[in-house]
């Protein structure tokens, strides 16, 4: 088929054929949760996913550093306190049922300065409200987890661990394709024509048309975008921000995990170190503003991503608001030697020539008009679609019930079936 005057190819026609009954965009970690759960929810149900990749878990998925976050830092009651604390115990299980490499290694939250001392108390507090069993920690204490690691005092998380997202969204996939769900790799969606009364089509760069009854966005970077496309207006922005890594030379130094205490002004929260799965140890990342949505690099640049950035009035609101951390940020980025200097404030014993690159990640972080940072997870429900417009971290994490959750807004959004 072909389009005629700019017009999306229509949902019409006496015969009303779909293609399925829930079209997901995206096959990261949350659209494959969320083809996974439809199939289990209600087996029959006809679910494709479109992801424009030639795989799944390409971005935000497969570029993070592997942590199974215990959900200590969130506010209580919101929906990432929710359900990272229960889907941190789901993936764990998750990855035992289907033999992905994991461990509950616990991790330190330690505070290196006076002033952190407060928010490290409000910390273990907010902790135990969410029903996470926090330990306090003296400065002397602490060499019990990490014997390299200096700080005033600690809290110690137990439920924290890690694993191969990537290979959980590679399961995910199996196992929604092996109950019927139908996944398409390599198909980027340029345009989609929602009709509340009718269902959806979407159009594929590579010319093909696809039919749904209900659609749900996924897209992570590209959320905001899927969802105007739609005809939606979001409300807020996705500003990419990029994370960098360095890999520790000497991963003998650090036996776990070891965090500082966040601002709480901020979602992200410091430069970390990580041991994975393989054992090496990730060190970082920080945030600086990527120059394009999959900016990897400051070589990346894609002027018409950018530009659509700066016309979004939150990020200009954003940068004013926050520039003195941003300055640091950008600072860290550019100079190994002030990098280094964060990491030593956790770690006294490393070296700028411990640090080697490693692969960064872009988180997808929306933005409101006001220059707000969205700070919960957000999902939103327009007729015939549901829209899931921010899931940066702990979403690997909480994938398991965020997904439960679209999906059962997507079945609900199912008009009953014609006599």
């Amino acid at each position: 088929m072909h389009y005629r005057n700019r017009e999306v190819v229509r949902v019409t026609g006496r015969s009303r054929s779909y293609d399925c009954d829930v079209l997901v965009i995206g096959g990261g970690i949350v659209g494959l949760s969320t083809a996974y759960a439809l199939t289990r929810a209600a087996p029959g149900t006809r679910v494709t996913v479109l992801e424009k990749e030639s795989g799944p878990a390409r971005h935000q998925t497969g570029r993070n550093s592997g942590v199974i976050h215990s959900g200590v830092y969130y506010r209580p009651g919101s929906l990432k306190a929710r359900y990272a604390v229960s889907g941190a115990a789901e993936m764990v299980k998750f990855c035992a049922e289907y033999d992905i490499p994991h461990a509950v290694t616990g991790k330190l939250i330690v505070a290196t300065a006076r002033d952190e001392l407060p928010r490290l108390h409000a910390l273990a507090q907010r902790g135990r409200e969410n029903g996470i069993a926090v330990r306090e920690l003296s400065g002397a204490q602490i060499a019990e987890y990490e014997q390299e690691v200096d700080g005033l005092a600690a809290i110690h998380v137990g439920t924290t661990g890690i694993c191969d997202f990537g290979a959980v969204a590679g399961r995910l996939a199996e196992a929604a394709e092996a109950s019927g769900a139908e996944i398409r790799y390599g198909a980027r969606v340029t345009r989609v024509d929602r009709r509340p009364d009718r269902g959806v089509a979407v159009l594929t760069a590579g010319g093909d048309v696809v039919r749904g009854r209900v659609l749900v966005n996924c897209a992570g970077l590209r959320c905001d975008e899927i969802a105007r496309l739609t005809g939606d207006e979001p409300g807020a922005r996705i500003v990419p921000f990029r994370g960098e890594y360095y890999e520790l030379a000497r991963p003998e130094l650090v036996r776990g995990l070891v965090y500082p205490v966040p601002d709480p002004a901020f979602p992200f929260l410091g430069v970390h170190l990580t041991r994975g799965i393989d054992g090496g140890v990730h060190v970082g990342p920080n945030a600086v503003p990527a120059l394009a949505r999959e900016g990897y690099d400051w070589g990346t640049v894609r002027p018409r991503e950018l530009g659509a950035t700066l016309a979004w009035p939150g990020s200009w609101r954003l940068a004013r608001r926050h520039w003195r951390y941003g300055t640091g940020e950008l600072h860290r980025s550019l100079s190994k030697e002030a990098f280094t200097r964060a990491v030593r404030r956790l770690l006294p014993a490393v070296r700028e020539d411990d640090l080697i690159p490693a692969a960064a990640g872009v988180r997808a972080q929306a933005v409101l008009r006001d220059g707000t940072l969205v700070d919960d997870f957000l999902i939103q429900e327009t007729p015939r679609a549901v829209h899931v417009l921010n899931a940066p971290s702990p979403a690997a994490t909480a994938s398991l019930p965020i997904g439960r959750e679209v999906a059962r807004r997507a079945l609900e959004a199912l008009p009953p079936p014609t006599p």
